[in-house]
């Protein structure tokens, strides 16, 4: 009878040194064939996402006097970069003139929904707030005073960096007070607001700590100072 012909695998097994080369190639093969796999993308991070917090958790009592309404226009912006969810960065060490997105962090909305929602939140505490339209069309119909009307534009909101190991939380507003007359809007009082606070760590999750401190104090400063405005002849 004829006996079968070895196989090449039979060949190799012949000798334990073609045993050891075998082995040596199979372990080569795994290997490689692990590197490859190690080499696909993961999946991609989700964002982190980050607004102002929960805001008032429960209704101060109204021991305050009541201040006289005001009516708000939406906030409006110089446009660009700040009209978007990103939240911003600059190098004021290398390039203060460009403003860097953060690639896995982001605001809830567009940071002048978010100051526009915090300061209507702080100034209802002592007054009425009406949107524009609506608080002129309500005193119209109750033949009442109409309020002063504040316009607000978010010039800056920004994590600005003087090294790599300092930065702070930067905000520039510019508030517009006017009043409605039968000619048309009579400006009456205009003021910047410049305010930066220190950010604790130097990562998107400090810059956004630090933006919600600089904007309630900026929003502090405003409401000073609407009350002094509203005083003067």
């Amino acid at each position: 009878m004829k006996q079968p012909q070895p196989g090449r695998t039979d060949l190799l097994m012949q000798t334990p040194h073609r045993r050891k080369r075998f082995l040596s190639l199979l372990c080569g093969a795994a290997v490689v064939f692990l590197s490859a796999c190690s080499a696909l993308p993961d999946k991609p991070m989700r964002s982190l996402m980050y607004d102002f917090g929960p805001g008032l958790v429960s209704v101060p009592a109204a021991t305050q006097t009541q201040l006289p309404a005001i009516a708000l226009e939406e906030l409006s912006t110089v446009g660009g970069a700040i009209d978007n969810q990103s939240l911003l960065y600059r190098l004021a060490y290398t390039d203060a003139q460009q403003l860097r997105p953060y690639s896995q962090a982001r605001w809830t909305m567009a940071p002048a929904q978010l100051v526009q929602q915090r300061l209507r939140e702080t100034l209802s505490q002592r007054r009425a707030v009406f949107n524009a339209g609506e608080g002129v069309a309500l005193n119209r119909s109750q033949n009442a005073v109409l309020p002063l009307i504040l316009k607000l534009q978010l010039q800056e909101f920004s994590q600005l960096f003087s090294t790599p190991d300092a930065s702070v939380g930067l905000i520039r507003l510019q508030a517009t007070l006017v009043e409605l007359t039968p000619a048309g809007e009579k400006l009456l009082f205009q003021r910047l607001l410049v305010v930066q606070r220190p950010a604790p760590t130097q990562d998107a999750a400090g810059g956004a700590s630090a933006l919600v401190q600089a904007t309630d104090a900026a929003i502090a400063q405003l409401d000073d100072w609407l009350q002094t405005a509203r005083s003067q002849p």
